[in-house]
């Protein structure tokens, strides 16, 4: 142990942890030298010295090539840790020299994509011109195991209900229901009153399985009797939805405040149908075993700024809302 202690302290170098991310990736001696541009038996003279140091056999060779052992994967998983935070504190000390804030990497969830997100991203810029920022937008299930990755720094969206587990954080931001929707010139597009019922004579465009509005959504059509639609397109995409609804008489569930932003744009129209369920609240997630960088601090203190002004906006409104209605009835 003593051999180990020394050489994890005293000769372990970043050319060594490259060496191992490497192997992993590609599985092979051969590949991982034409990466690194150096001969074969220089890849593998420096895994044997990494291996006779540390003491332990870190990749069992085969015909076909390498594949970690128990103590490699260990290795491994730590190696691409302490390279992602090296290239973090690059980011930072280039950004501390040539005057700008550094770079902060979002994960997006397409509930976010419309209000959410451009505003917090317009508000940092303000404070922060020289922030960068890159924005990924796909699905909980790509982009959670990126943050547990060390890939992504904030994942914004519906918070899941199984990550706590995984030693990662949430925030809370608001709560936000979803709208059932159509194309503008839909039959049930300017219906008062939209009841359950007429909604099985159509097609739908459904969250895939495993997505976080799924199981609200069959919920929703087995308490009001009527059988998952068998003609349905399953996406999260919320242009290809609104594309599709323009060319079809399908029906499909949208964020309430992404519903609002293409149905001000006259591509959909939100169906005046009771569709109250208990779906995720919006939130921010963050991996507590990596410190945040500044830039990620920053982003998650606009993206907490702009989402209160969203729910309060979204309480005048339905306030207003509440008073109209009043109105109409005592008329």
């Amino acid at each position: 142990m003593a051999q180990l202690d020394w050489y994890l302290r005293g000769d372990l170098k970043p050319r060594h942890l490259h060496l191992l991310v490497a192997l992993d990736d590609l599985r092979n001696i051969g590949k991982a030298a034409g990466k690194a541009n150096v001969t074969q038996p220089a890849i593998s003279k420096a895994l044997a010295d990494l291996e006779r140091g540390l003491g332990v056999k870190l990749f069992e060779r085969t015909a076909r090539g390498v594949n970690p052992t128990v103590y490699g994967e260990c290795l491994i998983r730590h190696a691409r840790t302490m390279l992602d935070e090296l290239e973090q504190t690059r980011d930072e000390l280039r950004g501390l020299v040539t005057g700008t804030s550094g770079k902060v990497c979002v994960g997006a969830l397409s509930s976010t994509v419309n209000t959410l997100l451009p505003q917090s991203l317009a508000l940092l810029k303000s404070r922060s011109p020289g922030t960068n920022v890159l924005v990924r937008e796909n699905t909980q299930e790509v982009l959670l195991p990126d943050l547990w990755n060390g890939k992504l720094d904030l994942l914004i969206g519906r918070l899941p209900a199984t990550h706590a587990a995984r030693g990662l954080e949430e925030k809370i931001l608001f709560s936000q229901p979803v709208s059932i929707v159509a194309g503008r010139r839909h039959p049930l597009s300017h219906r008062k009153t939209v009841r359950w019922a007429d909604l099985k004579h159509y097609s739908w465009m459904l969250p895939p399985m495993g997505t976080l509005l799924r199981d609200p959504v069959e919920k929703a059509f087995e308490e009001h009797g009527i059988p998952l639609p068998g003609n349905a397109v399953e996406t999260i995409s919320a242009n290809v939805i609104a594309g599709y609804l323009q060319l079809s008489e399908a029906i499909a569930v949208m964020a309430s405040d992404v519903a609002k932003y293409y149905a001000e744009l006259r591509v959909v129209s939100i169906l005046a149908v009771d569709f109250a369920m208990q779906v995720p609240p919006i939130g921010i997630i963050w991996n507590s075993e990596r410190p945040l960088s500044p830039s990620a601090r920053e982003m998650m203190r606009c993206l907490e700024e702009v989402a209160s002004q969203i729910d309060v906006e979204r309480a005048a409104t339905g306030r207003k809302t509440r008073s109209t209605l009043k109105t109409v009835a005592a008329a």
